[in-house]
């Protein structure tokens, strides 16, 4: 096993998949003032993926929760239902929603009425609907995030002249030196990426309806395992690219990248916060400003600008591609086309806007309202009680 991984490993690093014609990963060692990106610099990434979390941890908590609480945000208390194991085995294993002949069905199987079904399966589906704090936290904590990473981009690339010359990238390649702020640039962002795919299993499910990783309202009714897992190919995508390009020196080009993507962000996120606390205009226009800069950033900027950099202007440096040029232009194509598909998705909740005024993703569940008012409930929990042997044991022993 160890033979095989050395192996693997020694075929990974094999010179001709990264490094132009007549280069090694010795001319990498620093020297005459030139720092050069390192592989083994990414390991740091994983302890800086805990740190973010901690951060995010606070932030939620500390400042998120008080700024929803200004805004009108209560955190709303779900009742559970009845426990009822033949209901939830059903809820589990066939339907979250079943339709009216199969409430009638396990009515009778329970001995109890057709209403009480129905509302223990409206208790039971409101119950893995996240509250409206909940989506809140999460939104504030990527907003912060999309718009410090921005700031910040734009303060560490708006005096580089590959900025606004993008044949700049290329000028020295593969030679060029590594800045303190490319290295905490690519550092940082990596670690957040990591972090989103630590917090996946924790995080709200969502469905990809406006953005690379994250949407306007994102709770899938079942669970939407088709958009769920385009932010799981996203997620691992962003960090084996960024990864890749740092390895092989490509990290003008990669700042740009990062820099592209997270200038749209922030504005989903803060129309999400808005939409939380139901500031319905706000939220709006932001949402507007969002679809704009989404556009001119993943539909224009990136296909014409950063494509054209890593597809065509390459092959003016080297009549003879790496290997390395296909994988890293693979992987920026893949992220193409997820930009198609989530602006295709836009385009859909924009074009219902403009004819039904209504910015709201109809794919979003909604907590559904309860019939009963606690006095019935406390009515039916009594009669439930003295109710037969058969009905009593089966809302007496559940998981819940």
């Amino acid at each position: 096993m160890a033979h095989i991984l050395k192996t693997l490993n020694s075929w990974f690093w094999w010179e001709n998949i990264w490094m132009p014609i007549n280069c090694t990963w010795a001319d990498f060692v620093d020297r005459d003032g030139l720092v050069f990106p390192k592989p083994h610099q990414l390991y740091v990434t994983i302890p800086y993926a805990f740190v973010l979390l901690i951060i995010r941890f606070f932030s939620e908590r500390y400042i998120a929760k008080p700024l929803a609480k200004a805004l009108g945000i209560k955190n709303a208390r779900r009742v559970k239902p009845q426990p009822n194991p033949v209901l939830e085995s059903y809820f589990r294993e066939c339907s979250r929603q079943p339709s009216q002949s199969e409430i009638k069905g396990l009515a009778k199987k329970c001995n109890c009425t057709v209403h009480l079904v129905e509302k223990w399966f409206r208790r039971r589906r409101n119950l893995e609907i996240p509250t409206v704090l909940q989506k809140f936290q999460e939104a504030f904590w990527r907003f912060s995030f999309y718009l410090t990473s921005s700031i910040v981009g734009f303060i560490f690339l708006y005096d580089k002249p590959w900025f606004y010359d993008i044949w700049q990238t290329w000028v020295g390649y593969p030679f060029q030196t590594l800045l303190p702020s490319q290295y905490w640039y690519y550092m940082v962002e990596i670690g957040f990426y990591w972090s989103l795919i630590f917090t996946l299993g924790i995080d709200i499910k969502r469905k990809a309806s406006a953005c690379a990783c994250s949407e306007l309202e994102a709770q899938p009714r079942e669970r939407g395992k088709g958009d769920f897992m385009a932010h799981v190919v996203h997620h691992l995508a962003a960090i084996g690219l960024m990864s890749g390009s740092w390895c092989g020196n490509y990290v003008r080009l990669g700042t740009l990248v990062i820099f592209v993507h997270d200038t749209a962000d922030f504005w989903l996120e803060a129309a999400k916060m808005f939409n939380y606390a139901r500031w319905e205009k706000t939220c709006n226009m932001l949402f507007i400003i969002f679809s704009i800069a989404f556009f001119i950033t993943r539909m224009i900027l990136f296909p014409f600008w950063i494509l054209r950099a890593t597809l065509y202007q390459p092959t003016y440096y080297s009549t003879t591609p790496v290997l390395a040029y296909f994988l890293f232009n693979g992987m920026l194509l893949i992220l193409q086309g997820l930009h198609l598909y989530w602006g295709y998705l836009i385009f859909k909740i924009l074009k219902r806007f403009v004819f039904l005024k209504d910015l709201k993703d109809d794919r979003s569940d909604e907590e559904e309202e309860d019939s009963l008012t606690d006095i019935e409930e406390e009515s039916t929990k009594s009669g439930t009680k003295n109710s037969s042997g058969s009905s009593k044991h089966l809302l007496s022993s559940s998981h819940h």
